[in-house]
């Protein structure tokens, strides 16, 4: 069972959205503490960038498309047969939209949720039986959005709550298996998601020449390995996702109007 809160060393983890932000963040940062790591992503090119600056004997890839579950099953059996089995399943893999919910069409938010929610269905599935085996850990990247709303991204929210209601409920289950499930929730952060974001008529999101605000992703992805090092079950990061917590909990109406505020270009769109 993983106990150490500083090392994975012996440890196989897996990571869905490998390539670049958070995941290949985690990727450096679980590599450093001692784990052999296996990067899924559906790019290739960068896939590939990624892995220069780890070990070649700790790291492996594969080229996944979350929302296929088959080419997940193929994937996460193809780590267990190279590493022997999975100790940390990361489904980091995410996809956002920017749109108000009116002028979204259908497919956007099927496009979000296939990504977000069933992709990390689709692997957790997969990997289950070795999690188990090996009295592992589960980690999801959900978001701010994931317990608070977010003009301008229902979709991206829809799929953050929803990825609440699996994992919290399959904690509970898998309990006396040993397993843990850590859902991480990040405020923004520096990574290119907006890049990859969709319009509400499925087009590419432009964000024009702002660069990325919010966190590093280096230190986003040392305070998860951190807290999955401690087995802890939520990680909310950073003040403006800790004010965000408990405002929404505590003063609901003070955090939307003040989300609204802050998100003024998205109602403009």
């Amino acid at each position: 069972m993983l106990r150490n809160a500083t090392s994975f060393g012996g440890k196989t983890v897996v990571i869905t959205g490998a390539a670049s932000g958070i995941g290949k963040a985690l990727a450096h940062q679980f590599a450093a503490s001692g784990a052999r790591v296996a990067l899924l992503d559906i790019d290739g090119r960068s896939l590939a960038l990624a892995t220069r600056e780890l070990p070649a004997e700790r790291v492996t890839t594969r080229i996944c498309d979350v929302r296929d579950p088959d080419a997940c099953e193929a994937a996460i059996h193809s780590v267990i047969e190279t590493f022997g089995g999975i100790d940390v399943l990361v489904n980091n893999a995410g996809l956002s939209h920017h749109s108000r919910f009116a002028d979204t069409q259908l497919d956007v938010v099927r496009r979000v949720m296939d990504v977000n929610f069933y992709g990390a269905v689709h692997c957790t599935r997969a990997a289950l039986d070795s999690l188990v085996a090996r009295r592992g850990m589960i980690v999801v990247l959900s978001s701010v959005a994931g317990f608070a709303p977010l003009v301008g991204r229902c979709g991206y929210a829809a799929s953050k709550h929803a990825l609440h209601g699996l994992f919290d409920s399959l904690r509970s289950e898998l309990v006396d298996d040993g397993v843990g499930v850590l859902m991480v929730c990040p405020s923004f952060t520096r990574t290119a998601i907006d890049d990859n974001a969709l319009r509400g008529d499925g087009g590419r999101y432009q964000r024009g020449a702002a660069k990325p605000s919010g966190s590093s992703p280096d230190v986003v992805a040392r305070d998860i390995v951190r807290a999955a090092g401690k087995r802890r079950k939520q990680l909310v990061l950073s003040p403006v996702g800790k004010t965000s917590y408990w405002l929404w909990h505590l003063l609901p109406p003070v955090y939307e109007r003040l989300m609204r505020r802050s998100q003024r270009q998205e109602l403009r769109q």
